[in-house]
């Protein structure tokens, strides 16, 4: 099995992508709105958008990999379906989270939970509900996230939160993160990023994120033993904001994470050619994971 070739775009806002590359038919996707309970000890139910193949009449519904989507600080966005819409033409089912939901929170940090690892119940419980689905490889399920939902992203490729959060038998076979605050990792409580599970880590950063220095990402991968930094791919955009593939209006917000954690502005700029080439290139890890499953 080949993997997927990513899906092309044209320049300017994204078109709506809806057709699996597989030759010249059409994979029709339909929509669900669905939650779940989390394991966590004081369990939350979580709300999600499915999206899953539509069976035609009469038939069993396709069997495809899927992908858990998790949102950053300000909730769902635009993100969410700027990759979902590529991951579905790939021919991907997609999960987008609403972890705030759950716990009545307002969007931005000053809402948010104190630590990144109270929400990691909520990304292995989405494992554990697309393993369920008919629609779904149980399998061939990834994950991916933005910023605070790309730390979530990351801290699930550990073993530590692996073995505490998965249910028997499930797991990610790779994993995406956008801006995951590079920083925090091996410093800030709960961030100690090692033992990974030896699924594919990508990592997209932009050079001009205010929540890490140039010299923070330059360091990231040196800082990891070795036996794990073979597994994580990182990848800086010159130029690139926080948010970069956040298709809205450019804006500034205040963080305490952010300058390295001394606190201060983050500006969030849409960049059209950092966002797809960063899509494509999660269209195609994540293709060539799923194709490796079994292989």
């Amino acid at each position: 099995m080949q993997p997927r070739r990513p899906v092309a775009t044209p320049p300017g806002r994204l078109q709506d992508i809806r057709r699996s590359p597989q030759g010249s038919e059409s994979m029709d996707f339909r929509t669900c709105y669905v939650a779940f309970e989390t394991r966590a000890e004081r369990p939350l139910t979580v709300a999600a958008r499915m999206d899953v193949p539509a069976a035609a009449d009469g038939a069993a519904p396709p069997r495809v990999p899927a992908v858990v989507i998790c949102h950053g600080s300000d909730g769902v966005d635009a993100r969410g379906r700027f990759h979902a819409q590529a991951l579905q033409a790939a021919g991907f089912a997609t999960l987008e989270l609403d972890m705030w939901s759950a716990r009545g929170t307002v969007r931005g940090a000053p809402g948010r939970p104190k630590t990144v690892p109270e929400t990691l119940p909520d990304a292995f419980a989405a494992l554990a509900f697309l393993t369920r689905q008919p629609e779904v490889d149980p399998a061939r399920i990834a994950i991916m996230g933005f910023s605070w939902g790309g730390v979530v992203s990351v801290l699930s490729a550990t073993r530590r939160y692996a073995d505490a959060h998965a249910e028997p038998g499930t797991w990610f076979v790779a994993h995406a993160a956008f801006y995951p605050v590079l920083w925090s990792y091996n410093r800030a409580p709960g961030h100690e990023l090692r033992d990974l599970t030896g699924a594919p880590v990508l990592i997209h950063a932009g050079g001009a994120d205010a929540y890490d220095t140039p010299e923070v990402c330059e360091a990231f991968l040196a800082g990891l033993a070795p036996a794990d930094r073979a597994h994580v791919e990182l990848v800086v955009h010159p130029g690139a904001t926080h948010a970069f593939d956040r298709d809205m209006p450019a804006k500034t917000i205040h963080d305490p994470y952010a300058h390295n954690g001394k606190g201060g502005a983050v500006r969030f700029e849409f960049d059209p050619d950092a966002a797809r080439a960063a899509r494509d290139r999660v269209v195609q890890v994540f293709g060539e994971a799923f194709a490796s499953v079994g292989a």
